[in-house]
């Protein structure tokens, strides 16, 4: 097939040319962005999954649903080794200027920019881990910092502050402000917490501001930890892998808008070499038609596109992963792939491991605590963990 004219698109946070799969979600967040907007109460959303399970794609999708309805939206994407202030102080200020210039009271949304303005100087005063040039970030906005709001310090009480104001801008205009966070699970435990208490503030108050997170399995699990009334702050969606009739829908609409089709059997043998993981659907589904010579797709041309397919995966999706581990840490994870061999790479428990290396548990922690936090593996149970990356078991074992 003409490469030029290939239509898959395997890449981090790429929007797939057919969406599959999430049209439930969609619907849902129209439905919450549509009460809010009406002075209705609905709460914020927490996307969690595997890494290649498409939960940045959705987060982008999310996002385009509220800038369709007007909404003033912002994104960041958390590190472990940065502050959430600088970070939340750039969404926001992005969030203002998408409404701003439809506001009639210019006055208004000066007083705002003048709270946004106190609350991001604040971070040169206590951030200490935030770079020099990040420490002298500050909205590009020609107006004075406000005094004595947003601006104490304790982030909790600064967001609840900020984000009351800047969701007042929203309901002037009869939408909201919408903040999608990726890579939620990296925000430290003390700011994850402000964040909830924030979120928990301006719901009780019917401010029109939400907070859309997306992080790895675990995510849930570490914002119950941070607030106990978590669990009923946000609404929970698990993204997984695709079911067979959606993995099929992937491969076959934008091979159809091509003019290609596939055999059934070629179908098959797809699903059976990803699972259905979108990041997976994808990736084959590129290399197939590329190797593929003519329509329909057939099984043989799935087969052929197999090596191809795998060796690119071994190197940017698995490998670079893979390097960044310690010798220890990937003593530690080809462990996990041995006792997980047979069962799907499912959860595996931390004594198992310890047995299986004849090491005592407490010795194997710095390696595990290193790997959770490189997010190559994960806790959603104690003294169990798993691997962030589907597959990732059956690529270690192939390397041996």
């Amino acid at each position: 097939m003409d490469p030029i004219r290939n239509p898959y698109a395997p890449g981090a946070g790429q929007r797939p040319p057919e969406l599959a799969g999430r049209d439930r979600e969609l619907r849902q967040f129209e439905v919450t962005l549509e009460r809010i907007a009406a002075g209705r109460p609905d709460r914020s959303m927490v996307l969690s999954g595997l890494r290649g399970v498409g939960k940045t794609v959705l987060l982008n999708a999310l996002r385009s649903q509220a800038v369709n309805r007007a909404w003033g939206t912002g994104k960041i994407e958390a590190r472990p080794d940065q502050s959430l202030r600088l970070p939340l102080a750039q969404a926001v200020n992005a969030a203002v200027r998408e409404v701003a210039h439809r506001h009639r009271d210019q006055e208004r949304v000066d007083q705002v920019s003048g709270v946004l303005k106190a609350f991001a100087l604040r971070t040169e005063l206590k951030d200490r881990r935030a770079t020099t040039a990040a420490r002298r970030w500050q909205p590009p906005i020609d107006v004075p910092a406000a005094q004595g709001r947003a601006d104490s310090g304790d982030l909790e009480l600064d967001l609840v502050e900020l984000f009351t104001d800047v969701a007042g801008l929203g309901r002037d205009l009869g939408v909201g402000i919408a903040l999608f966070v990726d890579e939620m699970q990296d925000i430290p435990t003390v700011e994850l917490a402000a964040l909830c208490g924030a979120c928990h503030e301006v719901s009780q108050q019917g401010a029109p501001l939400i907070v859309v997170g997306a992080g790895l399995p675990h995510l849930p699990v570490a914002l119950a930890a941070s607030k106990s009334y978590a669990e009923r702050l946000f609404r929970y969606v698990a993204v997984d892998r695709l079911p067979r009739e959606m993995a099929d829908r992937a491969w076959s609409v934008p091979a159809g808008s091509e003019e290609v089709g596939y055999e059934p059997d070629a179908l098959d043998e797809l699903y059976a070499l990803t699972d259905g993981y979108p990041y997976f659907v994808q990736a084959y589904g590129k290399v197939t038609w590329d190797v593929a010579v003519s329509s329909p797709i057939r099984a043989s041309d799935v087969r052929d596109a197999a090596p191809e397919a795998e060796a690119e995966l071994a190197v940017g999706f698995f490998g670079a992963r893979y390097d960044r581990a310690t010798p220890a840490e990937r003593d530690y994870m080809s462990a996990m792939a041995d006792l997980g061999e047979g069962t799907g790479d499912l959860a595996v428990k931390t004594s198992e491991i310890a047995a299986h290396l004849t090491r005592r548990p407490q010795s194997l922690s710095p390696a595990r605590d290193g790997l959770v936090k490189k997010g190559l593996v994960f806790s959603a149970e104690r003294g169990t963990v798993a691997f962030t990356v589907p597959h990732f078991g059956k690529f270690l074992r192939s390397q041996r």
